[in-house]
């Protein structure tokens, strides 16, 4: 029992959970923010679903429509998500100096002894 209440009250274990409820969470926002933009696609070009749509007899509405959301959902996805995340990574947690390596400390050493 020792084990089942160390693997529940682990860290990761609440962290993906939290990373799981929040990333349904936030596809709902993203597929609500991919169809009002499909409605403003759907507004210049007459309709928001090319489903029915087969230039010379080939139904090529319904992968336009995929490729199209697609798009909308990477781009809604870099600029709402991954974009924030890195300027506020950046800015509240900057890479450090690059400092002294145990290497270049080690060289040190090695020239001090051999200048004895």
């Amino acid at each position: 029992m020792t084990g089942f209440k160390k693997f529940l009250l682990q860290g990761d274990l609440i962290k993906l959970a939290v990373a799981f409820i929040m990333g349904g969470a936030f596809a709902t926002v993203v597929t609500a923010t991919v169809t009002v933009i499909m409605d403003l696609i759907g507004r210049i070009g007459g309709t928001p679903d090319f489903s029915d749509w087969t230039p010379y007899g080939i139904h090529l509405g319904a992968w336009f429509t995929a490729v199209t959301s697609f798009v909308i959902m990477a781009a809604v996805v870099y600029f709402m998500i991954v974009k924030p995340y890195t300027h506020a990574k950046e800015r509240f947690f900057p890479e450090p100096e690059p400092g002294e390596t145990e290497i270049d400390i080690l060289k040190q050493i090695r020239d001090r002894l051999s200048e004895r």
